[in-house]
This record gives structure tokens, C-alpha cells and sequence, in this order.
């Protein structure tokens, strides 16, 4: 271990505050003009794989290039919090082996992975009436006292050491959900 790694088990030992969480999960099969009857089959994959009634996105402005208009469905989205972020998470990270690519963690303790088959994720099944989709997972880890940013009466700026740094994000999914790191991924990942 590292002179930096011993620091931040110190300093989430030393202070509660700073012990940093994952305050919620989304997941995301975007579908763009397809129609209404494949979102609904995105819908179904969504609440089959997280057990949680999803919501349909809609486009907000006409896009003429991609056949989009305003209004039209074309995306649908599960944000999950507490035991079942972290329960979908162990799931969604096993096709991957537990790693997860570096470049895909940003300077404010996001992350977000993509897996292009849904059937991969342990325990689904294939139903050939659904078919087969893809779709995206964005993660957010952060220290308690964040809420003070966004909640809606009595909003307080934050300092930027409130925020979770990308090496204390790496450090925490590597000892907590014990996720390898890795700069690149072997071709039979993608």
C-alpha cells in the first residue's frame, strides 16, 4: 500500500463525515427513434433487472438529422439508492470481472460503464419476446453533508474538498466492492 491509500483509511477512520458512499445508480437504455414498442420492451428489461418501475424519457427539442421530434420517447431510466444500488452494482460489474477502466472515472467521484448485452448480468434469462439490449450505468459517490448543495430550502455552496477526488473514488470501489482498476480492457470485455 501506498502512502496515499494508508491515508484515506486514517481519514475515514478519523472523521464519519468523510467517509465517502454511493448515493445512487442509474441505468439507462437509451433507445433514440425506435418507436413506442421497443421502449416498452427497454421498460420490461429495466424493471426485470432491477425489480423497480422505470420512467420513460422523452425527447426535449426536434432533431430533423435523427428523426426525432419533440415529445417522443427515447429513452427509459432507473435510479436506485441504499442497499439496492449496491446489490445491482455487484451485478452489473460481473461480466467485467470486477474491473473497471480508469479513463471512466471523472474528477468528482462519478463513474459510468456500459454493458451491451443485458443477458450477461447474472440471473437474467433470455426472453426472446423482449430481445436483447444494452444499457448504461452511472454511478455517484459522495460524502454525507452533499445534500446541502441541491436540496431545495436553505442551499449552501460547498467547498471542493467536500467533493470525492478520483483517486479516493478508485481507493473506495477497490476496497469496498474489491473492483480491480485496470488502463485497458481485454478485447473479449467489449
Amino acid at each position: 500500500m501506498s502512502q496515499k491509500e494508508i491515508n484515506f483509511k486514517e481519514m475515514w477512520k478519523s472523521n464519519v463525515m468523510l467517509q465517502p458512499k454511493i448515493e445512487k445508480v442509474v441505468i439507462n437504455i437509451g433507445m433514440g427513434s425506435l418507436g413506442a414498442v421497443e421502449i416498452q420492451k427497454a421498460h420490461k428489461v429495466l424493471e426485470s433487472l432491477t425489480g423497480h418501475k422505470p420512467v420513460v424519457l422523452k425527447a426535449k427539442k426536434n432533431v430533423k438529422e435523427w428523426g426525432l421530434r419533440k415529445n417522443m420517447s427515447v429513452a427509459t431510466k432507473v435510479t436506485l439508492r441504499g442497499e439496492d444500488c449496491a446489490n445491482f452494482l455487484r451485478k452489473a460489474l460481473d461480466p467485467f470481472d470486477n474491473r473497471i477502466l480508469k479513463r471512466s472515472f471523472d474528477n468528482k467521484g462519478n463513474f459510468s460503464f456500459g454493458v451491451d448485452e443485458h443477458i450477461k448480468v447474472p440471473g437474467v434469462k433470455y426472453d426472446p419476446d423482449l430481445g436483447i439490449f444494452g444499457f448504461n450505468v452511472s454511478v455517484k459517490i459522495t460524502r454525507p453533508g452533499l445534500r446541502i448543495k441541491t436540496r431545495k430550502k436553505n442551499r449552501r455552496k460547498v467547498g471542493s474538498s467536500q467533493y470525492v477526488s478520483k483517486k479516493e473514488a478508485m481507493y473506495f470501489m477497490e476496497n469496498v466492492f474489491k473492483a480491480e482498476i485496470v488502463e485497458k480492457m481485454e478485447e473479449r470485455y467489449y
